[in-house]
Parts: structure tokens; sequence; C-alpha cells
């Protein structure tokens, strides 16, 4: 019972959250907000007002984040950065809290682990070509990765804009379509701070169109558009075999997508011409071959953060894949996707941006 209510509340609470206006359903949440936003903002006073309490690495950190809850594509952020500042000639590092996985303390992310290292961090190690390491203290994770690495002279944070534990020299705030929601903070809105806290912010990131609300407290900040690219399915069988969408042709389609907003990822499949049963998850889900089964009189379309938890399911096995030892399997593929992303004409690049905010520090 009490699985099935957190099941139901991990589904409606978002929904409640990016409606118009406050839901009805959440008003009795009101004073807990209240209480949530002053602890919110004595722990931030606090960080501030002694940077001692707050650890520094001995390189420069950026930090890419969001102010809500739940996904708004950080993770693509995170790869476009370390492909575009190692192509300027930095030898950048990942860091992560590593959410769901089966440790709290420092280590290397596993490209093949999501339930050892969590989703995100799996994908950053398979997908960046860089170290990722992982850890609820997000200094203790920076050190252990440049002890491991120390060519490393750049860390990159996937999240932690509210980690004040480990300061950084750029913060970007990251938000999709969905924005800000309600504007509250949790738990009767998506909120993890105000938007006052975009102030802050060195620069935002739209994956999507702006937000009013968002866009309104983001005002003065420099601004990029994210489109999110990829057309070209990866076999969950064989990561090796590649097709594009005209290859389903005449089949049943089924998609899933346990991210921040499923949404994106339909509309996204919907824009490649494709037709499908969509069954969304909540953000993190922890899959089991159950949650395929929906899907097996056709092929399953996911996500490619949902598929480093799914592929095990597929993995080989005694030179056999494991669909054909685990009945009820689905054919399934996931998508894999590469942010673009641009500034207003006439206005500088994002890496310009950071490495004007570097302080046009060389690679050591």
């Amino acid at each position: 019972m009490a699985a099935s209510s957190a099941s139901f509340l991990a589904q409606r609470l978002p929904r409640w959250w990016y409606g118009r206006g406050i839901a009805p359903a959440l008003l009795p949440l009101a004073p807990l907000s209240w209480v949530f936003r002053s602890v919110v903002a004595a722990r931030r006073r606090r960080f501030l007002a002694d940077p001692a309490t707050a650890g520094r690495l001995p390189v420069p950190v950026i930090v890419v984040g969001n102010l809500t809850v739940g996904g708004s594509g950080k993770t693509p952020v995170v790869l476009w950065l370390v492909e575009r500042l190692r192509a300027a000639g930095w030898r950048p590092g990942v860091i992560s809290r590593g959410y769901g996985a089966a440790s709290d303390g420092p280590r290397a992310a596993q490209a093949d682990d999501a339930a050892a290292s969590g989703d995100e961090p799996a994908l950053l190690a398979r997908r960046s070509g860089a170290p990722v390491f992982v850890g609820r203290d997000r200094v203790a994770a920076g050190e252990a990765l440049l002890q491991a690495h120390p060519d490393c002279n750049l860390i990159i944070a996937d999240d932690g804009l509210q980690h004040y534990r480990l300061q950084r020299d750029v913060e970007i705030a990251v938000f999709d379509s969905r924005g800000a929601g309600n504007g509250h903070l949790l738990p009767l809105g998506p909120l993890r701070e105000p938007l006052t806290r975009l102030a802050g912010c060195t620069a935002v990131v739209w994956n999507g169109a702006p937000e009013s609300g968002a866009a309104r407290a983001a005002a003065g900040l420099p601004q990029f558009a994210m489109r999110l690219q990829g057309a070209s399915f990866r076999s969950l069988v064989d990561p090796a075999q590649r097709c594009g969408g005209e290859a389903f042709a005449g089949k049943r389609l089924y998609a899933l997508a346990g991210i921040g907003d499923p949404q994106r990822f339909f509309r996204h499949l919907e824009a490649l011409g494709l037709r499908f049963s969509a069954r969304p998850f909540a953000d993190h889900h922890a899959y089991c071959p159950d949650d395929l089964a929906f899907a097996s009189d056709g092929v399953l379309l996911m996500t490619e953060k949902d598929a480093v938890k799914c592929a095990s399911f597929y993995a080989p096995s005694g030179g056999a894949p494991a669909a054909q030892t685990l009945p009820g399997l689905p054919e399934a593929w996931a998508l894999p996707v590469d942010a673009d992303i641009a500034a207003a004409p006439g206005s500088p690049g994002l890496l310009d941006l950071i490495l004007e905010k570097l302080n046009g520090r060389t690679p050591a």
C-alpha cells in the first residue's frame, strides 16, 4: 500500500505543480512550503556568510543545475560542455550526486552499472569519455576524481546548484518548457529555491520555450536556447545496431520515459513521425522486466537514460541475448540525443561566456 501511494504521488504531484495556479489538493501543504523556504534561506545565508564552510577544489568548477525537482535537461548540457571544453583544450571531469546509487561514498561511476552509480552518472560515463565520480558530498567526489585523474583541470558538476558546500566558478541553471510551474517552493510547488536565486547564476539554458514566470526572473541574465537532436535508435540487445524511425514502419510501437518530463520524449518521437502508445514513469524509476511487459506484442522505444537501467535485461548471457530467456520482453530501442545550444543573434556563445567567467585561465 505504501509503495503504491508513493508511486501515485510521484506521478500526480508534477501534474499539480505544473498546472495552472495552485491545485486545491496542494493547499494543505502551504505551511510546509513556508517552513521549507525558511530552512533554504537560512542554509544559503550560512554558507554565504562563512565561505570557510564550503570546500574549494584546486581546479575551476562549473555547476549545471536547476531550481526545480526532477530532470530538466541537465545531462545533455553536461555532455555538450565536456565536448566543447575538451575541444578548447581543457581536460574536464564530471561529478554527480548519483541519485539512486547503491552507496553514498565517493567512487567512480560505472557505465554498465546504473544500480551502483545512478542512471545519469552511468549515462555520462558511457557517453562523455571523461572520468565521472559520484557521491553525496560533491567536494569529496571531486577530490577523489582529481586524485584518480590528476590530469583533469576542470570539474563539471551535474546538478549541485543547491550543494553550497562546493564552491563554484560558474553556475548554469537549466529549465525545460514547464519552467517554474506554479512558482512555489516544495512541497506546494516544484521549486527547491525561490526564483530570486537566479540572480546569482551565470546563465540560463532553456530546454524548450521559455516559461513566463521563470523568464521574468531570468531577465538580465545571459540566456541560451537548447534543442535536443537525435533520430538514430540503438538496439538494447546490440548497441552497435542502429536504425532510423523508418525501420519501424508497420510495427506496433510503444514508448516509455522515466525522466522529469516524459512528454518531452514523446513529443520528440512524434516529431520523427512515429505513432505509439505512451507509458510515462516517475523520474529515476527503478525498472524491472515486468515494467516492459506492456509492450510485449510490439517494439518498445525509450530514452537513453532509461536504457542504461534496462540494458541488463537484454545483456548477452551464455552467448544468447537475455531477451530469449526472459519471457515477455519486447524488442527494445533507445534514442540517444545531443544538445544544440545557441545564443541570441549577436550575443556571445555559452562556451565564450564560460571561458570569460573563468578569468581567461589557460589549461594547466
